[in-house]
Formats: structure tokens, sequence, C-alpha cells
């Protein structure tokens, strides 16, 4: 398990929500949720509404690919500071079907200049989970010190 840059999992679910949601326009109007962000790990979810769906009714690809790749970079922060998306690869598993999305992201390697990063996520609602897509990402880290929650 990677050590947490954060002083505790509460600082880090503070930190997210006012720079990597409030800071960032499309996270923000998503109303991207994060859930755990906490040595190495991370886990966010968002509410569907019927402007993030393609014309199926599913949740739009590029949805899902942003909660693979918030997943991934969150993961890769909470461990690395401040970072961006070297880059991502995403297997979509099956439609978005579902009242929400969760995503988890983990680690797989941590280093200097880049992190390793697997991400998985599922749509849920009325009862049913499905595992809709799993992505790997690179994750750079800016050497930007962090900023403290304002």
């Amino acid at each position: 398990m990677s050590r947490s840059r954060f002083d505790s999992p509460e600082d880090a679910i503070a930190y997210m929500k006012a720079v990597a949601v409030k800071k960032s326009g499309f996270s923000n109007w998503l109303n991207v949720e994060p859930v755990k962000v906490w040595e190495g790990e991370s886990e966010l979810t968002l509410e569907l509404r019927s402007e993030m769906t393609q014309h199926h009714g599913f949740a739009h690809g590029a949805i899902v690919g942003l909660m693979a790749d918030n997943a991934c970079a969150w993961a890769g922060a909470s461990v690395a500071g401040d970072v961006v998306t070297g880059n991502y690869s995403i297997n979509f598993l099956r439609p978005a079907k579902g009242k929400s999305l969760r995503a988890k992201g983990q680690v797989i390697k941590a280093g200097k200049r880049q992190v390793v990063v697997r991400a998985d996520v599922w749509s849920e609602g009325d009862g049913e989970r499905h595992h809709v897509a799993t992505a790997q990402g690179t994750i750079i880290p800016t050497g930007i010190p962090s900023q403290r929650v304002p």
C-alpha cells in the first residue's frame, strides 16, 4: 500500500471537494462526489442526469471516461500530490444504464515522474450494479506544491 500525502482521509476528501471538484468546471457541473482518496486508492460517484446520456439513454462514454480518468488521477494524487493525466486507455464492457456511476482507482506503481494506475467503473440503480468499464492510466506529478483547503 502507498503512503498518503494527506494528513487524514477526511483532509483528503475536503481537499478533493474544494480543489479537484469545485475548481474543475466539468467535474463541478457533473457534481462528482469523492468518497475515498487515500493511500493510493480512490472512489467517486455521480448521479446521472438526462443531459449526461447518449441517444439510447445510457451514460455517454465521455462521462464514463471522466469517471475512470478522475479515479486514476485522484488515486495518483493521493500519493504524488498535484497531478495531470499523461494518458489512459479505457475498455467499455457494457452500456452504463442506471441512476449513478461509481469508479474506483488504485495505484499500481508510483514513481517520481509517473504513477501507473488502474480504475473500474460501475453503473448502479434499482438494486443492480454492473461493471461498465475498466481503464489503466499514467498520471504525471506536476511538482506544484499542494494547496491547503481554503
